[in-house]
């Protein structure tokens, strides 16, 4: 039995469980609040009733972690090279938000031999029963792992703030995304989240921008969520490391952060959203064929 025959069982034999909804937050550049933007998320869906896991996907940081105020004992390496199971190397932050650091383990992942990646996935299809929703903090930019991950998510959303240089990086994101190989249209939808905006005008001016661009040159579908103002309230919650839909709920950020997350938990929005969970998450990553 080949590689790619023993991911269509584990993708076959998922069917009959409860499948998470799987959200994939990015970004063309750091800097634009992206990791910000995963936290208050998955707070307001916490406040919703949603079970809510966060992957920190962005190797080359720590951001989640730091805006939590607390620090990982394992992380996915443990999983991978030191028999850890999965609710091993689950750290529970404020309102019982799970995150699992990547760490070094999500760029060594893609040279596993197929038995390491079979342990992985069998051991991330438990992430099933534990979340309702798992939010994958994927790097910034573009490299090979970002849109390795954002292939296999079917639902992304990619945060942009007005500054030119964040338009502009936004598009050479998708346009990269658009020419992987393995990119499948109607298996994704890209959802944009302003950032940073002094008025909500501002946030549609940006996102039909940006649109009008991507539907223009790569017939990507986009959709507009919201969004986030200018707070002083976020930025004294960051520098108190703990995200503003805790530190102050009232917040306009607060606020803007709710709508984007009863948005995303619409009926329409979930009845439209196929769930794949993360074992099909996983298995489309290492899957070349």
């Amino acid at each position: 039995m080949d590689q790619a025959e023993q991911l269509r069982i584990i993708k076959s034999n998922r069917q009959s469980q409860p499948l998470a909804r799987v959200l994939a937050v990015t970004s063309g550049k750091g800097g634009v609040g992206k990791s910000n933007t995963a936290i208050n998320l998955a707070i307001q869906f916490r406040k919703m009733g949603m079970r809510v896991i966060i992957l920190d996907a962005d190797f080359g940081l720590a951001n989640i972690e730091i805006m939590f105020g607390t620090v990982p004992r394992h992380n996915l390496c443990d999983l991978i090279y030191q028999g850890k199971s999965i609710r091993d190397i689950i750290t529970w932050g404020p309102m019982d938000v799970g995150f699992i650091s990547g760490g070094s383990g999500i760029a060594g992942m893609f040279n596993l031999s197929w038995d390491y990646l079979n342990y992985i996935i069998r051991n991330l299809k438990e992430l099933d029963s534990l979340a309702d929703i798992i939010i994958v903090d994927t790097g910034a930019g573009i490299s090979e792992a970002v849109l390795e991950f954002l292939v296999a998510s079917g639902e992304i959303l990619l945060v942009t703030t007005p500054e030119p240089t964040s338009i502009t990086d936004s598009y050479s994101l998708l346009k990269a995304l658009y020419r992987h190989p393995r990119f499948r249209e109607a298996d994704t939808k890209v959802k944009m989240v302003a950032n940073r905006v002094d008025r909500e005008e501002e946030g549609r001016v940006l996102f039909n921008k940006l649109n009008s661009v991507v539907t223009k040159y790569l017939k990507i579908p986009m959709t507009y969520l919201g969004s986030i103002p200018q707070d002083i309230q976020l930025s004294r919650a960051v520098m108190q490391q703990s995200p503003v839909s805790l530190e102050n709920p009232g917040a306009k950020s607060s606020k803007a952060y709710e709508r984007i997350a009863a948005r995303l938990l619409g009926r329409e929005e979930t009845e439209r959203q196929p769930r794949r969970g993360m074992a099909a998450f996983f298995s489309h990553i290492i899957s070349k064929s």
